[in-house]
């Protein structure tokens, strides 16, 4: 039975980690409007569970892991409105025509699969490891991995960057330090 001080306490979580989760939420789902619905939802389920949430300390990842699984079954629901083409649009990739570095990031990342783009997400924007990965998804370290990997490969040819200096031929992985990418021109 929820009491008036359970109320507080999840009232409290939500404006402590609210911004925190709408900029994981909008990361997910690439839109503004749709991550405040991903995240309402997500915490929403959050309220309902509350009482049978015991480790506190783990909330974060509880609607971390809400907010993927209810993105996935909406993003399976919807109408398949995109068809593959031969020839790619035009793109403007002029720094200063497309607005700040973060831009072209951000929609590079929109580009993303959906795992991809989670498990990017997850690591460089909730700086997770690959097991907390793994386990918010689902899915092995292993798999955390190469996708995280292959990811990277994506957002630095849409971002025309090079792999690090100082990592082998055909290297794919995060840089030193495990640092997200840079678009050109531009130092971390």
């Amino acid at each position: 039975m929820q009491t008036a001080s359970w109320e507080d306490e999840f009232r409290e979580y939500v404006q402590a980690r609210g911004p925190a989760l709408l900029r994981a939420a909008r990361q997910l789902t690439g839109h503004p409007l749709d991550a405040e619905d991903l995240l309402q939802n997500a915490l929403t389920k959050t309220y309902f569970a509350w009482d049978r949430i015991q480790d506190r300390r783990s909330l974060d990842g509880y609607v971390r892991r809400a907010m993927v699984n209810i993105n996935i079954s909406q993003w399976r629901r919807r109408k398949v409105e995109e068809y593959p083409s031969e020839e790619l649009p035009e793109v403007c990739v002029e720094p200063a025509a497309c607005g700040e570095v973060h831009e072209l990031l951000e929609q590079a990342l929109e580009e993303l699969p959906e795992r991809m783009r989670a498990a990017v997400v997850l690591r460089y924007y909730e700086d997770m490891t690959e097991p907390e990965i793994a386990r918010t998804l689902g899915i092995s370290v292993g798999t955390v991995k190469s996708t995280v990997s292959r990811a990277m490969a994506k957002l630095r040819s849409a971002l025309g960057s090079p792999a690090p200096s100082g990592e082998p031929a055909g290297h794919v992985g995060p840089g030193p330090g495990g640092s997200a990418p840079v678009a050109p021109g531009r130092r971390p």
